[in-house]
């Protein structure tokens, strides 16, 4: 009897908790154990605590921007523009705190107010001058590298190691962990409350799985629009900032060129379907890690970043090939 009970439990109780994991998150866990496990018996130190902090430091810019990136797509849309928003705060951040006589909060508040000024011209464009997201982020991702070059004469600007807020940004720890994790962590936490916890969260989800539907439930689709776009740019100056504290400059492009590929493909891997309505934090952040660890991997081993790159393109091709399955919508050319 008690066999029965022991051994007919777990079966029970599997199908429950697959269920609450999600099929996609319980692959992205088997294939970044597989990850880890590989590199980690090439590399005897490619496991140590030492360097997941610097995998788990090395992904935060690329991780705050794939959150945001996350609700952007979960709404029906989509940003290009991150990873020059992310350049632009930098540089501002920099310049600003450069011109207020070495004030970190100056120079963060600055990055901060453009952040939330380019998002919310991203999301004006694309509500009121109805352009497609990808078209409008397009144009902005050209615009606002243009703009940070401009007022950055293409160079890198201003000297912020020698204060000690930046200081603590890049290489200060609480609790043995990294400041720029924990940051990465309270902002996936906040967003995955928002999203999953209250009405805001639910009508996001509305408006990517039906806009007809949530716009005669009453949702005010060109606000929630608008605002989601202006989330992405604060949080994308956030990035900026702490690419700042990290290079110890503001960067116009170095350090944030290639970063909106990094997080669409990551929230694709993730779960999000890129036509809207479906995806979490969660699984995001498994992505993010994912790609952390395989990035590590591959330049522990002396592999060209070329091939990085290449690696990185064919996990979006597959991210997006296993939701056009899973969907079952007829591929484009081929017959129903």
């Amino acid at each position: 009897m008690t066999s029965t009970t022991l051994t007919g439990s777990p079966a029970k109780k599997a199908p429950g908790f697959i269920a609450r994991i999600g099929g996609q998150n319980l692959s992205l866990i088997g294939a970044l154990v597989v990850v880890l496990a590989l590199f980690g018996s090439l590399n005897g130190n490619y496991l140590s605590w030492n360097n997941i902090q610097v995998i788990g430091q090395a992904v935060t810019i690329t991780g705050l921007l794939a959150v945001v990136q996350t609700v952007v797509i979960i709404c029906g849309g989509l940003d290009i523009s991150v990873g020059s928003q992310a350049g632009l705060a930098s540089v501002v951040s920099a310049m600003a705190f450069t011109s207020a006589g070495s004030n970190a909060l100056a120079g963060m508040g600055a990055a901060v107010a453009v952040g939330l000024l380019v998002g919310v011209v991203n999301g004006v464009v694309i509500v009121y001058g109805r352009v497609n997201p990808t078209i409008a982020t397009l144009a902005g991702l050209a615009a606002y590298k243009g703009v940070a070059q401009l007022l950055s004469d293409g160079r890198a600007q201003g000297y912020v190691l020698n204060d000690s807020i930046f200081i603590f940004l890049a290489r200060g720890k609480i609790a043995g962990l990294p400041v720029m994790i924990w940051i990465l962590l309270l902002v996936a936490a906040a967003v995955h409350v928002m999203l999953k916890y209250t009405d805001i969260g639910r009508n996001i989800y509305a408006l990517g799985g039906n806009d007809t539907a949530a716009r005669l439930a009453g949702i005010s689709i060109n606000k929630y629009l608008v605002s989601v776009y202006g989330l992405i740019g604060m949080v994308a100056a956030v990035a900026g900032i702490l690419l700042t504290a990290r290079t110890g400059s503001g960067q116009p492009v170095s350090g944030s060129e290639g970063l909106e590929l990094k997080a669409i493909t990551a929230a694709a891997l993730g779960g999000c379907a890129l036509k809207g309505g479906k995806g979490g934090i969660g699984g995001t952040l498994l992505a993010v890690a994912l790609l952390g660890a395989l990035e590590n991997g591959l330049t522990g081993q002396n592999i060209n970043a070329f091939w990085q790159n290449v690696a990185q393109g064919l996990l979006l091709v597959v991210a997006v090939v296993i939701q056009q399955r899973r969907s079952g919508e007829r591929a484009i050319g081929l017959p129903a």
